[in-house]
């Protein structure tokens, strides 16, 4: 995904506007994205690669937010630069097999796109400038890691709208969804393995949708203010 267009990611590209959600499941039942895309469940966790633009495309990028904020614009954040010359980051270790390991499996379909790149593949860097292995623990091994009582489970969907809480839509007028790969697209969910979710849906009310970005259809033109 390319930041700072994608405002956030919460599933596998599943297409037409869609995301499959992210599912923690233990490694073993085949359930997991990498069991299912590659046949073998040795990692598990996600790893994140970072790319960084190519010198002259990132000067391109400064100067331009500079002339922005000299008049009076928002700049894009993009954060702190990325060097572009690292060593190679060391290989990742599979998970020790005696703990109950986790891998990412997919969940329920979410309307989100995954928005394609509006730069040719030539601007950004050939090879990572840094990458990160997360790893996924049950809370009884986050204990014994850690020698923290784990974080408290999030609130499932039903109680959140419950609640009146917020749900967001994000809509961008000038963005392009991002197809889905053949491997991606034929992933089945861990409902499947794990047995279906058989709590119906409760829809939240218009009052708690608040829309982000320019409303479907309805691009702010010049003059609509």
């Amino acid at each position: 995904m390319v930041l700072p267009r994608q405002p956030w990611l919460d599933g596998i590209n599943s297409g037409k506007g869609t995301v499959r959600q992210f599912v923690a499941v233990p490694l073993g039942l085949g359930a997991t994205v990498e069991g299912q895309v590659t046949g073998e469940e040795v990692w598990g966790g996600v790893q994140l690669q970072a790319f960084g633009l190519v010198e002259e495309r990132l000067a391109e990028w400064r100067e331009a937010q500079r002339r922005t904020r000299s008049a009076g614009g928002p700049a894009m954040a993009y954060g702190a630069a990325v060097p572009m010359a690292m060593a190679a980051p060391p290989a990742p270790t599979a998970a020790p097999r005696s703990a109950p390991a986790m891998g990412l499996g997919v969940g329920g379909s979410m309307r989100q796109e995954v928005y394609q790149d509006d730069r040719p593949l030539s601007d950004w860097a050939g090879t990572p400038a840094g990458r990160v292995f997360v790893h996924l623990v049950t809370p009884p091994e986050w204990r014994r890691i850690t020698g923290e009582a784990p974080p408290p489970s999030p609130v499932d969907r039903a109680a959140y709208t419950r609640a009146g809480l917020p749900w967001f839509d994000y809509y961008d007028q000038d963005a392009e969804d991002l197809a889905p790969t053949d491997a991606l697209e034929g992933v089945k969910p861990v409902g499947e393995w794990l047995g279906d979710d058989h709590e119906p849906w409760q829809a939240p009310t218009s009052q708690q949708v608040k829309p982000l970005g320019d409303a479907p259809g309805k691009p702010v033109e010049d003059g609509d203010w």
